[in-house]
């Protein structure tokens, strides 16, 4: 066989993943929160962009030919393609390309640039007088304590306000009380600092005592000192330890109470049967046992410099219209707002001497534009797949999670035109405020179950609804199998496997039906 050389020319197309089009696929799928922390990221790197600070501050930027800046947040330049951010060719368009350097010197001659007068001081190369009211025994009047966007007469309230106690501050203000010996003293310290946000201790009494080499009854000593501080069971080592040590201290620890506390398992198991035969009591002293055993604090440390909760911020908001349908619209509140300095840029393009110069103002600005761009498709493209949405699950809003319809990603997106992928990536991280309340964009999105009768299918969401109703309303004399339910969802149209029931009620944490009988029967 000969091997020769030759040229072909051959015609294909390919989809490449520029940087451009991996960041507007990024942007897409953040949530409001890491968004705004990668576009404060991208404030500080590249030098063209700002902040949007209001219509004054906009137009104070603007050059004197309205070229200005360019805004991200609101309506976009040009509809998204059909398969949302990145389709196109990936270029930017020619409404915003970068203008030539040699445009931005011509430019940077209209514009104001002797800035003498902004400091005539530094410019003079002196220094600048001290303002005499800050020469006055008050010297705390320039600090952050009456630092405030209104003025001088503005106070942060915020610094002024106590910080929150934790647990371990708690119980190091009393070990400082009980504690005068500087050995367990600091094997209390220890401890302390193995105690979790719930209040246990959740490390191994010897492993302390090996560490710190000291012999294990000491640490035992030290560690009943600290089960005896405010709040009642803390350091406990497990759940057991941490009820007895509430019902010593209660005076209620008495050998029937300890065999409860000793099998606990049945409790929950709610074997109660086995529990009085165990505990030698009748069923009007176990209710009550049982009653006093509710009334303590399985997690005594939660009240005490927990973690703070961060609240949901809905990314969509849906209200009903005048006409009876639905008006849905962005939460500006969550949308980070960015501008291109192109008069920045211009000023500065005018002093660049060296290739490498040029090329990163090149690249700030191609990159700033981008981000623009790319905040104004996700934008939009998240405003379409929640207005699909808001069709789709209409009866939802209206008359309940009981009309919750069967909905998947490929039906939304053959829907409004985008692929699969992008849908996905809409719905991740993504809120929507609805007169029901605040629900996750995958909320909607649930597997079907067919109808016994070969009508339209049923959402699992709504079904998993009605199998806890029928569980709430039923009787104590009538407590309801799973085939039973079965049975019931059947008559109502509804195909459904027993295991399907049992893997609802399970996720719902309703107990099995003998569980219900016997916890109800005791009540």
């Amino acid at each position: 066989m000969a091997l020769s050389a030759k040229l072909e020319l051959r015609q294909s197309q390919s989809l490449v993943m520029t940087p451009q089009l991996m960041q507007a696929i990024k942007l897409l799928q953040l949530g409001s929160l890491d968004l705004v922390a990668y576009v404060e990221a991208e404030l500080e790197r590249n030098p063209l962009l700002d902040r949007d600070e209001g219509e004054e501050r906009r137009a104070d930027r603007e050059a004197p030919d309205g070229g200005g800046a360019a805004e991200a947040g609101t309506a976009p330049e040009a509809p998204a393609g059909p398969d949302g951010p990145g389709s196109g060719d990936g270029e930017p368009s020619a409404d915003w390309a970068e203008p030539s350097f040699e445009t931005a010197t011509a430019m940077s001659e209209r514009l104001d640039t002797d800035m003498t007068n902004v400091f005539p001081d530094d410019a003079a190369g002196g220094e600048r007088p001290l303002d005499p009211g800050l020469m006055v025994g008050d010297s705390w009047a320039g600090s952050g304590a009456r630092s405030g966007p209104g003025g001088d007469d503005e106070y942060n309230l915020e610094a002024f306000v106590a910080a929150e106690t934790s647990l371990a501050d708690h119980l190091a203000e009393q070990l400082a009380l009980a504690v005068t010996d500087p050995v367990r003293r600091l094997i209390g310290h220890y401890l302390i600092d193995a105690v979790d946000e719930a209040g246990y201790l959740r490390t191994d009494l010897d492993s302390v005592a090996e560490k710190l080499g000291c012999p294990v009854a000491l640490v035992e000593e030290v560690l009943a000192v600290l089960q005896g501080f405010d709040p009642s069971g803390v350091c406990a080592r497990d759940l057991r330890e941490c009820l007895a040590i509430q019902l010593r201290e209660r005076d209620r620890y008495d050998p029937a109470m300890r065999k409860l506390i000793e099998n606990i398992e049945l409790l929950a198991r709610r074997d109660f049967a086995q529990l009085r035969k165990l505990c030698a009591v009748d069923d009007e002293d176990l209710v009550e046992m049982i009653g006093e055993i509710k009334a303590l604090d399985p997690k005594p440390g939660n009240r005490f410099g927990s973690a703070p909760v961060q609240p949901v911020v809905p990314d969509v908001i849906v209200r009903a219209g005048p006409d009876g349908g639905w008006l849905i619209e962005l939460n500006t509140e969550t949308l980070p707002r960015v501008l291109v300095n192109q008069t920045y840029y211009a000023t500065v393009a005018k002093g660049a001497k060296g290739e490498k110069d040029k090329q990163y103002l090149s690249d700030c600005l191609q990159s700033a534009n981008w981000l623009v761009k790319s905040l104004d498709q996700r934008a939009k493209t998240i405003i379409k797949v929640a207005s699909e949405i808001v069709r789709q699950q209409d009866a939802f809003l209206a008359y309940g999670v009981q009309h919750l319809r069967p909905l998947n990603l490929r039906m939304i997106a053959d829907a409004i035109g985008m692929h699969e992928s992008t849908v996905s990536r809409v719905t991740s991280n993504k809120y929507m405020a609805t007169s029901r309340g605040i629900f996750e964009f995958k909320y909607f999105f649930t597997s079907s179950i067919a109808s016994s009768e070969g009508g339209e299918a049923h959402s699992s969401e709504s079904v998993r609804h009605r199998i806890k109703d029928m569980i709430d309303a039923e009787a104590p004399n009538d407590i309801l199998s799973d085939d039973t339910i079965v049975k019931l969802l059947r008559e109502a149209g509804i195909d459904i496997a027993r295991r399907t029931v049992a893997k609802y009620r399970e996720a719902m944490n309703i107990p099995s039906s003998v569980q219900r009988r016997r916890e109800k029967s005791l009540g």
